[in-house]
């Protein structure tokens, strides 16, 4: 039988009689496995989400169908985690991924490595969910917007410090209103985990009493404005108690945390110029109202006199003279009064404004500076008379004590005419003549200088008053 066979080539899918070695389960998946990956391998698929499910793990598992069949999934954890938007059942998507086999089922499933909704931009799905959401819980209200103050004193802004925003917020302000203080919180605003920076920026400023946050980036594509779309960024404005001015990208551009924000500027240098007002802007504010605070008291003035004029001349018509004397004391005496009152209150607005540039030129930072160095001065006129005190002090004891120390010296005494005298050569000190012997020798030491001499005489002690003495030989 067997010299019978024919060879039939491996490519026929025919397997000889003498070759028919059966294969195991796990063979024959890992060949169908090679082959899939081979023959596929990496593909672009589009369908509906289905029993979408992510795991502890952080895996995603889920199955892509049509009107026929049905396609199992899986998106690993660090690939689902790069995903822009939310997969929902339902929604149409183009998964992109390699297909392989699962040996332990013996199935075949698509790996995802990417995914984007169909017919519609990731970013943009994503900005429209997370939208809905905060606006379901109320954090783009109106009610809770807070009014932005009229001078502020402090100003925050929370920016990149290398961009050409923070550059141009600074020139504003320092155009507008040049004696309001800035405190720059840097970070990044674009790229990952320019987000969490961003939030925890604005959490700094908030505690740190500033009057008002500026929120800025310059312009980009929806991607490098994307940061200002996170949720952690919309979260940390919504719960900032200082009120925030957003100037992010150009007009056109409108980010999440403009919803969240007090007030929205169309750029960077729009938000600066709606958080201060101009200098001049404001000094003619107050000339407007002065002069026309004066005109409307002349004005009044005028139609009260005109008016008591015209009440006079009707009633010097209607009425004897004696009649009305009286009313002209009295409406001279309202005069005096009225006028007195315009002048009191022309002089309440001229002191107030005076008040107003007071604060102003206080504010100046050349007023500060010169304070300042008033202040270095005269500290540094008490330090140094501070420092030279103990130094005298120290002089002055120093002295007493040298003066004490030269009283009590054996030098002193010597001076005033004594002497000492030692035995040679074991250098006793001689304190009587009694330990001396002719032709010892001694050493004299005097105030000044000393000298050596032999003893010729030994003499007992005479009493008190005798002025003779012991003879001692040449040096």
């Amino acid at each position: 039988m067997t010299g019978n066979l024919e060879h039939v080539p491996a490519e026929s899918g025919v397997i000889p009689e003498e070759r028919a070695t059966p294969l195991t389960v796990s063979q024959l998946t890992r060949r169908v496995r090679f082959l899939l990956e081979r023959e596929i391998g990496n593909v672009m698929v589009q369908g509906e989400v289905s029993n979408w499910r992510v795991y502890q793990s952080g895996h995603a598992y889920f199955s892509l169908k049509d009107d026929a069949s049905v396609l199992p999934c899986v998106m690993f954890a660090h690939q689902a985690r790069r995903l822009r938007f939310t997969p929902e059942n339902g929604l149409a998507v183009v998964a992109q991924g390699r297909v392989s086999v699962y040996e332990r089922d013996g199935r075949y499933q698509l790996y995802v490595e990417s995914m984007q909704p169909a017919g519609w931009g990731a970013l943009q799905l994503a900005y429209e969910q997370l939208r809905k959401k905060l606006e379901a819980e109320g954090l783009f209200d109106p009610a809770r917007k807070k009014n932005i103050p009229r001078l502020p004193e402090r100003i925050g802004v929370v920016t990149s410090p290398r961009g050409a925003a923070i550059r141009d917020i600074l020139n504003v302000l320092r155009r507008r209103f040049s004696s309001a203080r800035v405190l720059i919180s840097p970070t990044r605003v674009q790229g990952e985990g320019a987000a969490m920076e961003i939030a925890e920026a604005i959490r700094l400023l908030d505690g740190r009493g500033v009057d008002v946050i500026i929120v800025a980036r310059g312009g980009g594509s929806m991607e490098d404005l994307w940061a200002f779309n996170e949720e952690p960024v919309v979260r940390a404005v919504a719960a900032c108690v200082t009120p925030v001015v957003t100037g992010v990208g150009h007009e056109t551009d409108t980010t999440l945390v403009d919803f969240a924000a007090d007030l929205r500027a169309p750029t960077p240098s729009a938000a600066a110029e709606m958080v201060v007002r101009e200098k001049e802007a404001l000094r003619n504010m107050v000339r407007e109202l002065f002069d026309r605070a004066r005109r409307v008291t002349t004005l009044r003035c005028e139609r009260c006199a005109d008016r008591l004029e015209q009440v006079s001349r009707s009633l010097w018509t209607y009425i004897p003279d004696r009649l009305f004397k009286m009313p002209r004391v009295e409406l001279d005496r309202c005069w005096d009064q009225l006028e007195r009152t315009a002048r009191d209150r022309l002089a309440r607005t001229a002191r107030h404004l005076d008040a107003l540039l007071a604060q102003l030129n206080a504010r100046s930072p050349v007023t500060r500076l010169r304070v300042t160095r008033e202040r270095l001065r005269g500290a540094g006129l008490h330090l140094k008379a501070v420092s030279d005190f103990p130094r005298r002090l120290y002089a002055r004891q120093l002295t007493a004590l040298g003066g004490k120390l030269h009283a009590l010296s054996p030098l002193a005494v010597l001076g005033r005419g004594y002497a000492l005298a030692w035995r040679l050569p074991d250098r006793a000190l001689i304190r009587s003549a009694s330990i001396l012997e002719p032709g010892d020798m001694v050493e004299v030491r005097f105030g000044q200088g000393s000298v050596t001499a032999a003893v010729r005489e030994i003499h007992e002690s005479r009493p008190a008053g005798d002025n003779a003495g012991g003879h001692f030989g040449e040096a």
